[in-house]
């Protein structure tokens, strides 16, 4: 559950993405010039060309195209395997060579240098499926044989990890589990993933979204799906079954009642049984929390939403003022490995378009106090004891309730799968002096025998945790609008230059390289030949700099954050278009997933 910044409410949203999948180039280019057009220290794209050209992707470019070779086009040259070659970026296991398989350590693994080894020298392909690879996009520098397939390419072709369907004729997607479906259904995609598995190994896939349709696809074409089940992720998914579930495991919510409720008055006698108040916040069973979660304070909030309410199970929540976290933990047969704190962005309009909407997430060093944190890890670890009792291992990301007021710690929202968080949660200064979390939820699915000692893991990552910042916004589309997109920006790093104008700097294949505030990795969603409308996501910026700031007040966006956000949606040019041209779908980069 997450807190709106700016009134306290206790909501978010999982992010959409995905409109129309033309893929329509435009042809053309600024004479004699690649770079942008500044207007009032915003970076603006230069008129007659679009900015996501997939030359400009290329770490070694050149400005220009190359020149016109009369007659026939030529063969496309092949792609040499990434292990065979050298590839610039600092990166590690990800491009060891064919030798690192002849030394793969046969005994269980007893200690973070031989996790690091086992990843090192993995010949398992292993495969992140979606929309984008945002969620777990820089995982590939870790593990050797790691790769995404995504529906979306922002490098244009120019990552040698990300492997996206050339023909991508138009689909309406109706939620991010059918646009993993088609991926997995795809010609092109099947034939990528059967190229080259060793003997023996059958390819691994992880997602953000599954169902049932999904497992039956992958067990036909020989894949292992490896998540929990989708019938017990659906099961979990009920905000229901999350109170009930935390409080058998002690990991208990903000004061509360679960019961239904058709009348005004009803809800108000419900709500006094549990000395609840009148302010009151109310859930349904499922469904994004910023579209299911409900403030109610007087009958006519009730009756603006009792068509949502009347005849479900309901959980009626004491309305708090709170600091939400998400941290996210893995569940292992060593034991709970808990990730760090991170705060969320949610509800900002410069954003999102919906009300609560959970659009990114902060690392900061006091985004808890120490007594703060020994509380909400033990919450997060027992309700990680409470999922293994019901059969669930593996990833899992809870949201934390800090109430300000009485400073307890309270049991907000579960989410079982990958998060939004991951991104960030994958780059702290533990996941650089141990190994990224997302890795213990493979060591839990792979073939491999382990044997850590988790505690001592979880005392180190709570020592280190005031090491980092890090910051992420989900950038939606917050306007009234339907646009053919014609010019966008390129996915990469940027700087702001001496005249503070944030300016594309060199292509990036993640944000690991950031040193600084000054620095930002942009990840273009859709770019130009596709369309954007309110609620889509254009794309997803990540920094070293604070976003938030609480001078003069509740959390707001900081200047300079407002300053990023403005810059890159100049950067966006397009044409109108009618309205039902474009076809959104769910399911996008660093969903939530509620």
């Amino acid at each position: 559950m997450t807190n709106n910044p700016a009134d306290s409410t206790q909501s978010k949203t999982a992010g959409n993405t995905d409109g129309s999948s033309t893929q329509t180039s435009t042809p053309g280019k600024a004479a004699g010039t690649n770079r942008r057009v500044v207007k009032d220290a915003v970076a603006v794209p230069s008129t007659g060309r679009p900015v996501n050209s997939a030359e400009a992707h290329l770490p070694d470019a050149a400005a220009g195209p190359p020149p016109a070779v009369p007659g026939p086009a030529p063969a496309p040259a092949p792609v040499p395997d990434p292990a065979d070659v050298d590839v610039h970026v600092g990166t590690d296991a990800a491009y060891a060579g064919k030798e690192a398989e002849r030394v793969q350590i046969r005994r269980p693994l007893r200690n973070i240098s031989e996790v690091r080894h086992f990843f090192r020298t993995n010949i398992t392909p292993i495969y992140f499926i979606g929309a984008t690879p945002f969620n777990l996009l820089g995982l590939d520098r870790w593990v050797r044989n790691f790769s995404y397939i995504t529906y979306y390419d922002g490098w244009d072709g120019g990552h040698p990890r990300v492997f996206s369907p050339r023909y991508k004729p138009f689909v309406e997607f109706d939620s991010g589990e059918a646009i993993n479906n088609w991926l997995l259904l795809n010609a092109e995609v099947r034939a990528h993933m059967t190229t080259n598995v060793p003997h023996g190994e059958r390819p691994k896939v992880a997602m953000v979204f599954f169902d049932e349709e999904t497992e039956r696809i992958c067990r036909e074409l020989g894949y292992d799906l490896i998540l929990p089940s989708a019938a017990l992720r659906n099961q979990l998914d009920s905000k229901i079954e999350t109170t009930k579930l935390g409080n058998e495991a002690g990991a208990f919510s903000v004061p509360n009642v679960l019961t239904t409720a058709d009348t005004y008055a009803q809800l108000n006698a419900e709500a006094k049984k549990e000395d609840l108040g009148t302010d009151l916040v109310v859930q349904t069973p499922y469904g994004d929390s910023g579209k299911t979660t409900f403030f109610i304070a007087a009958e006519e909030d009730f009756n603006r939403h009792k068509h949502d309410i009347i005849g479900e199970q309901l959980k009626i929540m004491k309305r708090i003022n709170n600091t939400p976290v998400a941290v996210e933990a893995v569940i292992t047969s060593s034991g709970v490995v808990v990730g760090p704190f991170l705060t969320e962005l949610a509800g900002f309009a410069e954003l999102t378009p919906y009300k609560g909407g959970w659009c990114g997430n902060e690392m900061t060093p006091d985004v808890l106090t120490a007594d703060q944190r020994t509380r909400a890890r033990e919450l997060v670890r027992r309700m990680g004891e409470g999922l293994r009792k019901r059969g669930y291992r593996g990833f899992f990301e809870v949201d934390v309730l800090v109430d300000l007021d009485s400073d307890d710690v309270y049991l907000g929202e579960l989410n079982p799968r990958i998060s939004g968080a991951s991104a960030i949660t994958n780059v702290t200064a533990g996941a650089y002096a141990d190994v990224p979390l997302f890795l213990f939820h493979l060591l839990e699915y792979l073939d491999v025998e382990f044997d850590l000692d988790v505690d001592e893991i979880n005392e180190r990552w709570e020592e280190l945790s005031g090491a980092d910042e890090w910051s992420q916004m989900v950038i939606k589309e917050t306007a009234d609008i339907t646009e053919y997109i014609t010019h966008s920006p390129l996915t990469g790093q940027y700087y702001l230059d001496q005249y503070g104008t944030l300016t594309y700097k060199r292509a990036a294949l993640d944000w690991h390289p950031l040193q600084n505030g000054n620095e930002v990795f942009f990840l273009r969603i859709f770019g130009a030949g596709e369309y954007r409308w309110k609620g889509a996501d254009l794309g997803v910026l990540v920094t070293k700099n604070p976003l938030q700031t609480k001078a003069g007040g509740p959390s707001a966006l900081s200047i300079r954050a407002k300053h990023f956000i403005d810059s890159i949606r100049a950067m966006y040019a397009g044409v109108p278009v009618a309205a039902e041209d474009p076809s959104p779908a769910l399911g996008g980069p660093g969903a939530k997933g509620d």
